[in-house]
């Protein structure tokens, strides 16, 4: 079955910059010539609703990791280099317990890094494993929080075997502007201005029995670095599953009728599952039809007439005014150069 596309709001892109940035002219590395090697033209960090394709975001993310052998894109004192997120893996193996899994995988992390601690926590319960930062700069650094609970998180999911389910998320920071782009890389609830970054879930699981091995740790830290920073809008069970029938049923694009009984619901159901997930159907038809159009005008040299039709617009018009709308710029800007 054709997989809907997934596109990456700039914020986070600019996040992903934010560490050589602020390096300035002592920079290791060319921001702006790894943008271009990823295919993302530097014009659209300045445009607040811009965004780029999953494969751009990916490719942004190895280019860094490979220009600067760090995995943690420049945030910390020390590189975190090349292989760290792998050797910090294969300590769990042979664990006999979850706990044990994490601590592993905690203890392996301090052996590499001084600016910031993997910690295991209790609350009620609740456990949670948690980002202590001994550093002052790096505590104002967003994306360094969101980066190490993002990749911490699918670890622990796929250490658990993928049926982890986060109870809340916490953020030492306050709330960003861009935090309406959280739900489909956190999933679940979002707390921020907290002590501690940290992901919580049942305390049970602390002594869930880990049963991944050699040949399933290779096949997962194979897919990395996707697998670790992309949206997973599997977790978002309904949403997931009207992305793809809308997918599914273009150009004709299938109404709200028609979404919630391709799903066996009744559209007051379907309703009520997307507005728990804080979306809608209508919201979820323009974001599918957004992200389609982006991948769309970096991969290929479709007329605008042509893709306006193809996403079940009147006319070229009616297109790039609803583009503009959900970007704040124009289809052109996301042509990408040949």
């Amino acid at each position: 079955m054709l997989q809907p596309p997934v596109t990456i709001p700039i914020a986070f892109v600019q996040g992903m910059l934010s560490g050589i940035r602020a390096r300035g002219q002592a920079a290791p590395v060319d921001a702006n010539a790894a943008l271009e090697d990823a295919g993302i033209a530097p014009a659209l960090l300045d445009a607040p609703g811009a965004r780029v394709t999953a494969e751009q975001y990916v490719a942004l993310f190895a280019l860094l990791m490979e220009r600067l052998d760090d995995e943690a894109l420049g945030f910390l004192s020390r590189r975190l280099k090349r292989g760290s997120f792998a050797l910090m893996t294969r300590a769990t193996l042979g664990a006999p317990n979850f706990e044990v899994a994490l601590r592993r995988v905690a203890h392996t992390f301090g052996l590499l890094q001084d600016d910031l601690t993997l910690v295991l926590l209790r609350e009620g319960p609740l456990a949670g494993f948690g980002l202590r930062l001994n550093d002052r700069a790096a505590v104002q650094q967003n994306f360094l929080h969101e980066l190490m609970l993002r990749v911490y998180w699918r670890l622990l999911a796929w250490l658990h075997g993928g049926r982890l389910a986060a109870r809340r998320f916490d953020f030492g920071f306050e709330l960003p502007p861009y935090a309406d782009g959280y739900a489909k890389v956190f999933p679940g609830l979002l707390q921020f201005g907290q002590s501690c970054t940290a992901v919580w879930f049942d305390a049970g699981a602390l002594q869930t029995p880990v049963h991944r091995d050699t040949q399933a740790m290779n096949v997962f830290l194979a897919a990395a670095p996707a697998n670790v920073i992309l949206p997973r809008l599997a977790e978002q069970a309904v949403s997931a599953r009207v992305r793809s029938v809308l997918q599914q049923n273009r150009p004709a694009w299938a109404d709200l009728a028609t979404a919630a009984s391709s799903l066996h619901m009744s559209v007051s159901t379907l309703q009520r599952h997307l507005a728990t997930e804080g979306t809608s159907f209508q919201s979820l038809k323009d974001q599918l039809r957004r992200d389609l159009a982006i991948v769309r005008l970096n991969t290929s040299t479709v007329p605008l007439a042509a893709l306006a039709e193809e996403l079940g617009f009147a006319d070229s018009a009616a297109f790039q005014r609803a583009f503009k709308a959900w970007t704040g710029g124009a289809p052109g800007s996301y042509r990408r150069r040949r």
